[in-house]
């Protein structure tokens, strides 16, 4: 009877204690992003225990270069069905490779005319963010509108794409691809249990979004050194009122003891410098890190 009272105690005080500790760090997050210029959305969940958190996490965000992600699935279901391979070559014309944008590939091809593997397109475009890569890639798999089918095939309704990376030199194009934080999550989990790739697919793609190139800024700056962190981040241009449309990082952390969680942040309408905007995400991530890690304390 005493040691079945003792359980019933410790689940008691442990659940408190877990209750307690999310409370606090709701008021953590809400403290970090309260007094900035920026409408931030969140939402985090632990793969494992099914923890969750959100904070505006209905919020309708741009999703920028994050729209890769998503693109890199559909792409990598054509793989699945056998109607791509990754070792494939895809011919790269001069055209197809647009100057004044952010392209790796065009750096290391200008002159184009050269025929590189999907495998390589692919690395460009989520692992270095590679504009002209993502548009290559979309036009790969039919366009807009199959990755739109693709991601609401998935049960992820907040998710519009209707331009590529070249039509959102316009303004007010910026606004038009979309989606939310929880949605965000729900996708980001259902990748991870392999819900939506073959196993073979998924992890080559996790581990293209490991090699992600953002130096130790963002959601890296928040995580200890050497974390693994598969995640893709997307990021807008100011206007000349030194308004940025978005910023965004999403991406799942392997914890020490094994375990993941996800984070999917999302700032719009920035006025913050990039700096400070860059310390809001690492911020976000290092309280979120530090919660798991110390509700993994109190369960040993």
């Amino acid at each position: 009877m005493t040691k079945l009272f003792n359980i019933i105690l410790f689940s008691v005080l442990s659940f408190s204690a877990f209750g307690q500790s999310k409370n606090e760090l709701r008021q953590e997050l809400n403290k970090i992003i309260s007094s900035k210029n920026a409408t931030v959305g969140i939402s985090i969940k632990g793969i494992e225990d099914k923890d969750t958190l959100s904070i505006n996490g209905n919020l309708k965000a741009p999703m920028m270069s994050v729209f890769k992600f998503h693109i890199a699935l559909a792409v990598l279901n054509k793989v699945d069905e056998g109607k791509l391979s990754l070792t494939q070559e895809v011919f790269i014309r001069k055209k197809d490779l647009h100057e004044n944008t952010w392209s790796p590939m065009r750096e290391d091809y200008p002159d184009g005319n050269v025929n590189l593997t999907l495998d390589k397109l692919l690395r460009y475009t989520v692992s270095h963010s590679d504009n002209n890569g993502c548009d290559i890639l979309i036009d790969l798999v039919g366009g807009t509108k199959v990755v739109q089918k693709f991601i609401n095939q998935q049960g992820i309704k907040d998710f519009v794409i209707k331009v590529n990376e070249n039509q959102m030199r316009s303004w007010k194009n910026l606004y038009v691809n979309t989606t939310t934080p929880l949605a965000t999550t729900a996708l980001l989990e259902k990748f991870f249990k392999g819900e939506i790739l073959k196993e073979s697919t998924t992890k080559y793609l996790y581990q293209i979004m490991v090699e992600t190139s953002r130096g130790l800024t963002w959601m890296k700056a928040g995580l200890p050194e050497n974390t693994e962190l598969a995640h893709r981040t997307g990021i807008s241009g100011t206007n000349d009122d030194n308004l940025r449309v978005a910023m965004n990082d999403i991406g799942i952390v392997k914890l020490q003891n094994g375990k993941h969680f996800i984070l999917s942040v999302y700032l719009k309408n920035i006025t913050e410098k990039q700096e400070d905007t860059e310390k809001i995400i690492a911020d976000i991530t290092k309280a979120t890190w530090d919660y798991f890690v110390k509700k993994t304390e109190q369960i040993r």
